[in-house]
Order: structure tokens, then sequence, then C-alpha cells
């Protein structure tokens, strides 16, 4: 109770500072008099909800990203396995994908208007791209950290290729998998929203853009609120799927360590013991005893 808690404050604490920020008009060196309240925001995301428009640029951006995520997956992970295991592949392909790689996915919108015959296509092939590589690293790197033993297991056992593939390659690769979903997933949000604004014609981040040209800041500051909740529940449902098909791993989580208490001490454990007599010679105890008789 006490985690959930502390998440609902941090976003609650936020949304209060920027309140306070811009309802006194603060201008030290940040011009939070320049942004729009809290208040105002939400009056003009109540405004959009009540309206068809956001409903159709919300479904046309997830139709969008999760039609690019689902190729990008797909590609992505096969195109690694292919990579790792075979060196035929990785010396056709690896030169290739790595002078591809560094370049921004968003760099290439004129490629994508000179290719494709839409914009819609055109976006979506943006949104691949951004998701490709980081899932095409991820699985490339899972598959060659694998054991060999479990594989020399399977051929032991009499299985093929594609047994050690279904049964060896793919399960132990999937941390690394959905790792790279993971990242890849919230490249494609910033792509596919930079994508939108260039050559969209609805979407979020082409409504986002046009309420930027006609100085409606407060529907800016939804569209970038919309981003981040879709992002963040994309996100999510990766991570979830992730731990679905991965429950077969060992869970740790954090917590901190019991105090063991200290155990009682018996009474008088402070005290030092009495020191033992000394012994003393046998000449000593023969004159005690004589004395002791003449007394």
């Amino acid at each position: 109770m006490r985690r959930y808690a502390l998440r609902l404050l941090s976003p609650a604490a936020a949304l209060g500072l920027w309140q306070a920020l811009t309802s006194l008009n603060v201008d030290l060196w940040l011009r939070f008099s320049q942004f729009p309240t809290v208040i105002d925001v939400a009056r003009a995301f109540a405004a959009r909800l009540s309206g068809p428009d956001y409903w159709t640029d919300l479904t046309d951006s997830l139709t969008r990203i999760l039609t690019g995520f689902l190729l990008a997956a797909v590609l992505g992970v096969a195109t690694g396995v292919l990579v790792a295991r075979s060196r035929l592949a990785e010396d056709l392909l690896g030169p290739v994908l790595e002078v591809i790689r560094p370049v921004p996915a968003i760099a290439l919108v004129p490629v994508a208007i000179l290719l494709f015959p839409s914009n819609e296509q055109g976006i979506v092939f943006i949104t691949c791209t951004a998701a490709f590589f980081p899932v095409l690293v991820s699985t490339r790197h899972a598959v060659r950290a694998l054991t060999p033993v479990w594989e020399e297991a399977v051929l032991t056992m009499g299985g093929g290729r594609w047994r050690i593939l279904g049964s060896v390659v793919l399960p132990g690769a999937l941390p690394g998998v959905f790792g790279g979903l993971s990242v890849g997933i919230g490249v494609s949000w910033i792509c596919v929203i930079s994508a939108e604004m260039i050559s969209g014609q609805y979407g979020v981040g082409y409504r986002t853009w046009q309420d930027y040209t006609v100085v409606d800041y407060p529907g800016v500051f939804v569209g970038m609120a919309t981003i981040g909740v879709l992002g963040w529940l994309t996100s999510t449902a990766v991570e979830l799927l992730g731990r679905r098909l991965t429950r077969w791993l060992p869970r740790t989580a954090y917590e901190p360590a019991a105090r063991t208490p200290r155990p009682a001490r018996p009474a008088g454990a402070g005290r030092p013991a009495p020191a033992a007599p000394a012994a003393r010679p046998d000449g000593a105890r023969s004159q005690e005893a004589r004395d002791e008789h003449l007394v």
C-alpha cells in the first residue's frame, strides 16, 4: 500500500508544483508565465474528449504504431536469430545493417515519401524501422550469450536444428528479446509522433502540431499528456507480456532485511565472574593443616 501511495504522490506533487508556478507567473529564469495552468489543460482535455476528432486521432496513432511495432518485432527477432546463428547471414547482412542502424528513423521521412504511394504506409515504415534495430541488436546478443551446453544436450538426445531453435534458442533468448521490445516501443512512439507532425493527416502528433501552429498551448499539452499515457500503457503491456512468457525465470524482489533481535542476556551476564583461587603449592597446604590441628 505504501508503494502505491508513493506512486500517486509523485505525479500529484508534480502537478501541484506546475499549478503553483504557472498561477503565480513565476519568471526567475524559466518563464512559467507563458505556460498554461493545470486547470486550463484539464478544461481543454475535457473539451477534446467530448469531440470526435480526439478519438479518431487516437485510433489512427494506435493503428500505425501497433502495425509498425508488430512488423518490427517479427522481422527483428527473425533477423537477429539468423545473424547470430549463421556466419553467412552475418557476413551478408551485417555490414548493411550496421551502416543503416545509426541513421535516425525520422531522417527516413523523405525516403518514405518517395518510396511509398501513401503517407499512411510511409508512417508505418518509419515506425517499423525505429523499433526494428533495438529488437535486432537485443536478440542477436541474447542468442550469442546462450550456453552451448543446452544445445549439446538436445543434440545428444537426437534433436535437430528446429528442435534446438524451438527448445533452446528462442526460450533462452526471450529475456533479451523483451528488453529490445521495451526499448523499441518507446522509440516507435517518438518516431510515429514525429512522422505525423511532418507528413500525417490525422493522429495525435498531427493534432498536437496543429494546436501549436494556431497557438493553442493547452491543446499542445493535451497532446503531450496523451502521448505520455499511451506510451506508458503500451510499454507496460510489453513488460507484462514478457513476464508472462518468461515466468519460468527466477524472480528477485528487493525487500529490506529484517533486523534480527538480540538474544536476552541472563541476569548478571554483565558482571565479571569471580576469579578462581590461585593454586598453591603442597607445602603451603600442609602448613595450614598443622596450624588447624594445633588450634
